[in-house]
C-alpha cells in the first residue's frame, strides 16, 4: 500500500468537497486543484496549491487546457513499482500524485434541458476530467481515484487508519472509473447521434448506449438450466420497480422480477386504490376501489386458481387488515409504496414471502427493448391512457355512465394484457380475462370461460379488446357471454360489418382509434 502523499482535487459537484479536502490535510495530505474547487477551498481557508502554479503553465482557451500537462498525467500514470519510472519523475521535478478526486462536466444535466443548444453541450464536454480518470484507473495500484462523493468517507477511513487506500478498495474505485467515463461518453454519442441537420434531435440516436449497473446474480433464468442476472439503468424513471427495496422473503428469482414489473407497471398507472394480481406477465386479477382492502377483495375473486402463487401490487401503503386478507393466500411476491408497523407483523410469520417496497411514481422507461438474434427493437414507451371525451360512439346505443367509467378501467386493464387480449369488466373490476391466444375469438372464449368457473355473471358487464376485432364472430362471443358495452380500437376493413353486428344485437361500442398490442 502507498501512502497519500498528495492528491489532485477538481470537481463539477461540490457535494462533500469541503470536508474530503479539509480532512485530507489534517491527514497531512497535500492539495492540488483546479477553477472554481480550488476557489471553494481557498475560501473556506483550506490550504490548496492550484494546479496552474504546481505546474507552472497557466489555465488556457477559456480553461480547455488546465490538466493536460506531463507534472499532472506523469504524476498520476508513473508505476511506483519500476525504478526507470520514478527515476524519470526525480529527473523531471515530478511528485506522485497518489489520489485523484475528479467529476466531470455536468453533460447530461445540460442537455436535459429543452432550451440546451449544440454549442452548449459540447462546451459541456469534458476533456481534461475523462483523461486523468482513465490515467488513474490504469495506474490504480499506485493512484486512489475517486468520481463519485459516496465514496469519500471509505477512502478517508483507509488513509486515516493505514495511511494509504486499501489494493481492494483501490481496484473497485478504478472499475468504478471505467464505468462512469463509459457511461459519460455513451451519454455524448448519443445526443450527438442524434443531431439533425436541421437542429432537430432524433430521440433515436445513429448509435445507442445503454448502461445497467448489476443488482444481482440468480440461482438460475426464466428456467434452471439458464443463467441470469438482474442489472439496474444507471438513471431509472421515478418509480421504476429497480429502485425496491426487499424488506423480507427470500432472494428474487428471474420470473419473480418479470413477474412484479408487469403488476407495478399496471397497478401505478391507478388514481383510486387499486390492486392487481399477476400470473405468468398477465393480469388475472385488477380491481379499484375506496380502499386497498376492498381492491384486493374485487382483484381476487376475479380467478382465485390463478392467483395462487401470483404477485400482488398496490398503489396504497399497505395496512394491517389488508395484510391479514393477503396473508391467508400463497403469494410469491407483494408489492407496496409502504407496509405499516401491522402489515410487517402479519408477514413476519410468513418469512418466504417477498415484500418489496418502491415509491410510487407515474414514470416510464425512456425506452421499450425486446432483444433479436444480433439486435435490439427499441420503442418508446406505451404511456398512452384514453378519456371519456377522445372515444367515439359508433353504435346507435351510447354507454351509459356507469358502462363508460368501466370501458375506460377494462381498457387501461388490456393494456398490459398479452395479445390477443379480452378483458371483462364491471364496477371497477375484472371478471375474465383471455390473454395471448393465437386468435381474438379464442380470448373472448377463454375469458368468458374463467369467469364462469369463478362463478362470476357477466351479464351486464362490458369489454375491451386490445385491438380490432376482425369479425363480428368475436363480439358475438362476448355478447353471448352477457356483455353489453365494448371498447376496442376500430381501423378493421370490416369494421362496418361489426358496428353492424353490434346494432344488431342491441350493444354499444366505442372506438379509441388507439391499439395496445403487448407482445
Amino acid at each position: 500500500m502507498h501512502r497519500v502523499k498528495q492528491a489532485l482535487i477538481s470537481v463539477s459537484d461540490k457535494e462533500g468537497v469541503v470536508a474530503l479536502a479539509t480532512q485530507l490535510r489534517e491527514l497531512g495530505v497535500s492539495l492540488l486543484s483546479t477553477g472554481g474547487t480550488a476557489k471553494l477551498l481557498q475560501q473556506e481557508g483550506i490550504a490548496v496549491t492550484e494546479v496552474s502554479d504546481y505546474t507552472g503553465f497557466p489555465e488556457m482557451l477559456d480553461g480547455r487546457v488546465k490538466t493536460l500537462h506531463p507534472k499532472v498525467h506523469g504524476g498520476l500514470l508513473a508505476r511506483r513499482d519500476l525504478a526507470e519510472h520514478m527515476q524519470a519523475l526525480e529527473r523531471h521535478g515530478i511528485g506522485t500524485i497518489d489520489l485523484l478526486v475528479v467529476n466531470m462536466y455536468p453533460f447530461q444535466q445540460t442537455v436535459a434541458r429543452p432550451d440546451c443548444t449544440l454549442e452548449e453541450a459540447i462546451e459541456n464536454i469534458d476533456i481534461g476530467g475523462p483523461a486523468m480518470l482513465r490515467a488513474a484507473a490504469k495506474n490504480h495500484h499506485g493512484v486512489a481515484v475517486v468520481v463519485d462523493p459516496q465514496d469519500y468517507s471509505r477512502v478517508l477511513a483507509d488513509i486515516r487508519g493505514h495511511g494509504g487506500v486499501g489494493d481492494a478498495l483501490r481496484f473497485e474505485l478504478a472499475r468504478k472509473v471505467y464505468a462512469h467515463t463509459a457511461h459519460y461518453d455513451g451519454a455524448i454519442a448519443n445526443y450527438l447521434g442524434g443531431v439533425q441537420p436541421n437542429g432537430a434531435h432524433d430521440p433515436y440516436p445513429q448509435t445507442l448506449s445503454m448502461q445497467f449497473e448489476r443488482v444481482q446474480t440468480m440461482r438460475y433464468g426464466e428456467n434452471p438450466h439458464q443463467a441470469a442476472a438482474f442489472y439496474r439503468e444507471a438513471q431509472p424513471a421515478a418509480g421504476a420497480l429497480s429502485h425496491y427495496r426487499q424488506l423480507q422473503g427470500k432472494e428474487l428469482s428471474y420470473n419473480n422480477i418479470a413477474d412484479a414489473d408487469a403488476a407495478w407497471e399496471c397497478v401505478k398507472t391507478f388514481e383510486e386504490p387499486a390492486c392487481v394480481i399477476v400470473k405468468h406477465a398477465n393480469p388475472c386479477g385488477v380491481a379499484i376501489a375506496t380502499d386497498a382492502a376492498q381492491a384486493y377483495a374485487k382483484a381476487f375473486s376475479t380467478d382465485p386458481t390463478s392467483a395462487f402463487g401470483g404477485i400482488i401490487a398496490f398503489n396504497q401503503p399497505l395496512d394491517g387488515a389488508t395484510a391479514e386478507q393477503v396473508s391467508r393466500q400463497f403469494v410469491e411476491v407483494l408489492i407496496a409504496p409502504g407496509f405499516d408497523e401491522a402489515a410487517r407483523r402479519v408477514f413476519a410469520a410468513k418469512q418466504n414471502v417477498r415484500l418489496l417496497e418502491i415509491p410510487l411514481g407515474r414514470a416510464s422507461n425512456r425506452f421499450d427493448l425486446k432483444r433479436v438474434g444480433g439486435g435490439l427493437l427499441v420503442q418508446s414507451p406505451d404511456e398512452r391512457n384514453m378519456d371519456a371525451g377522445e372515444l367515439k360512439v359508433v353504435t346507435r346505443l351510447a354507454p351509459t355512465p356507469a358502462q363508460l367509467s368501466d370501458l375506460l378501467f377494462a381498457w387501461r386493464v388490456a393494456k398490459f394484457v398479452k395479445s390477443n387480449a379480452i378483458v371483462f369488466c364491471g364496477e371497477g373490476r375484472t371478471l375474465g380475462v383471455g390473454a395471448g391466444q393465437m386468435s381474438r375469438i379464442d380470448s373472448a372464449r377463454i375469458a368468458s370461460i374463467k369467469a364462469a368457473n369463478a362463478s362470476l355473471e357477466l351479464k351486464g358487464s362490458v369489454v375491451a379488446s386490445d385491438a380490432f376485432f376482425p369479425f363480428r364472430d368475436g363480439l358475438d362471443v362476448v355478447v353471448d357471454a352477457g356483455a353489453v358495452a365494448i371498447i376496442q380500437p376500430g381501423g378493421s376493413v370490416r369494421d362496418d360489418e361489426v358496428i353492424a353486428a353490434a346494432d344488431e344485437r342491441g350493444v354499444a361500442m366505442v372506438f379509441t382509434g388507439v391499439r395496445h398490442f403487448r407482445h
